[in-house]
């Protein structure tokens, strides 16, 4: 049985008749950049998460940089983020002219903490970005007590979370602005990029509607030096479709996670996903860690079952940040993450068969 790391073919043809429908509509309208599709898209995120806006935009990169290109901050103050995460959280700092400060994370939740944001701290932070990773939120409560105590944004990046939620709130809402992306892979994709920026705050989603279009709201008459990052009317007519199936896929993807919690509980080679107390999480990775990773990915796709590494290399040691000086053992947990993890199927379709070959394959290994 060929167990793929995700069949996005299959979600495409449960929905096909609706997705049709809103493409052909798009097309007859000639409508292709923003316009009430986007608009449409904008009140039901808002709408489905709880926050009083929302903003749409090119992709869920600039869904980062665009609110850290709103802040009144001067160029080259320090914005903490995790090194365990996807480059995009620390590059859209850097390309908002500020200087990424990297921290630790939770070794079982895979999480920043208020305790790992504080002991990066320093006398030049302006702004933090916790990401909820995986589809698990950070502890928001602690953090922004954290974050307001010493005046600092909070931009939580909500890129592989949405729909997540927590006694702290729901994913994207807490902090003053929430980052989403709709990249394809994740539990809501378009056909290609795009992404949304959440906030309560009227002011910071007046200046993202302009800095998405060059810096105005009038064509031709510039406030703001801004960029194009409009989100296309046929990615926000797909993703109005995709956002009505959304609950139903997570709790898909929740039935797949107790299963494989079932058939792996008792491998002591496999540390299984942890959740934390009073957290609703939608796995948009199922990630654990084991000894001999890259061994075990090798028999898994002899099997024919896909796996991913989520994610191989710190951001503290990526090459492009030389110059900030990390360098090995500054950042330990993260460290060893990125030496065990791999995350495995979880997409809705996967259902229990497939799940339980590729909880059999995993046992067979460490057998």
């Amino acid at each position: 049985m060929t167990v793929p790391l995700l069949d996005l073919t299959a979600q495409y043809r449960s929905i096909k008749p609706e997705l049709d429908d809103a493409l052909r509509t798009v097309i007859e309208t000639q409508r292709f950049v923003l316009g009430p599709e986007v608009e449409g898209l904008e009140s039901e995120i808002a709408s489905y998460l709880g926050s009083a806006h929302a903003v749409g935009c090119a992709s869920g990169t600039d869904a980062l940089l665009l609110p850290l290109k709103a802040l009144s901050a001067a160029p080259g103050s320090d914005v903490i983020v995790p090194s365990f995460t996807f480059f995009a959280t620390a590059g859209a700092v850097w390309n908002a002219g500020f200087r990424p400060v990297f921290c630790d994370v939770d070794p079982d939740t895979f999480n920043v903490t208020a305790g790992t944001l504080e002991a990066a701290w320093t006398e030049a932070t302006v702004a933090v970005v916790p990401v909820h990773l995986f589809g698990q939120m950070a502890p928001m409560g602690e953090i922004l007590e954290l974050a307001r105590s010493r005046g600092a944004f909070v931009l939580e990046d909500a890129a592989q979370a949405i729909g997540a939620r927590s006694a702290d709130g729901v994913a994207g809402t807490v902090g003053d602005a929430g980052a989403f992306s709709f990249f394809p892979t994740k539990n809501l994709g378009g056909f290609g990029d795009g992404g949304i920026v959440t906030t309560n705050d009227a002011e910071l989603a007046e200046k993202l509607v302009k800095l998405r279009v060059h810096g105005g709201r009038q064509m031709y008459h510039h406030e703001m030096v801004g960029t194009n990052s409009r989100l296309d009317a046929l990615q926000a007519a797909i993703l109005r479709v995709k956002l009505r199936h959304l609950d139903d896929w997570a709790d898909a993807r929740q039935a797949n996670a107790r299963l494989y919690a079932q058939l792996l509980g008792d491998l002591d080679m496999v540390r299984l996903p942890h959740v934390a107390e009073g957290s609703h999480h939608v796995y948009n990775q199922f990630t654990v860690r084991v000894p001999r990773r890259d061994d075990l990915r090798e028999h898994l796709g002899a099997r024919g079952i896909g796996s991913g590494v989520y994610y191989p290399v710190p951001l503290h040691l990526q090459e492009c940040f030389h110059a900030l000086g990390g360098k090995e053992g500054d950042i330990p947990a993260t460290e060893t993450l990125c030496q065990e993890v791999v995350s495995l199927p979880i997409y809705p379709e996967l259902g229990e068969e497939r799940v339980a070959e590729v909880a059999d394959a995993v046992r067979a290994f460490y057998r």
